[in-house]
């Protein structure tokens, strides 16, 4: 059984190196994604990704990962409870959702094949490219 002071750090080897990555920063990195996506509906490519980048020095494919580890369990469950009981979706929302996932499942296995044969340089530069063509279109509608 992991003793509570193992669970604490996680050790990964990542490009030859050694990476430690607390916990508290970890479940900081989760309620900032769970907070962002319950108000505008974003999450994992836009905030865990970044930090695991950034924070915890990950491979753009670790990242991209890790944070398909992340969404696999049902964690927007709650903040899509508050908003059918708050009268904001309908059942209708919800089957829209459902459909949406369905494509997330497909989709996320033929992202995961296209980007483990691109090198972790590439793939970070195409997901910066594609983070800057979201700000500006959202800037300029």
């Amino acid at each position: 059984m992991i003793k509570l002071h193992q669970m604490w750090q996680l050790h990964n080897t990542v490009t030859g190196g050694k990476m430690s990555i607390q916990l508290p920063g970890l479940f900081a990195i989760g309620l900032a994604a769970g907070l962002l996506s319950g108000m505008f509906g974003v999450g994992g490519g836009i905030i865990i990704v970044p930090s695991m980048v950034l924070l915890f020095g990950m491979t753009q494919q670790s990242a991209n990962a890790t944070s398909l580890i992340a969404l696999l369990l049902p964690v927007g469950l709650l903040g899509v409870l508050e908003y059918y009981r708050s009268g904001k979706i309908s059942m209708e929302h919800i089957w829209i959702g459902i459909i949406i996932a369905a494509g997330l499942f497909c989709g996320a296995y033929f992202g995961a094949k296209i980007a483990t044969h691109l090198s972790s340089d590439i793939l970070r530069k195409a997901f910066a490219v594609f983070m800057g063509i979201v700000a500006l279109h959202l800037w300029f509608k």
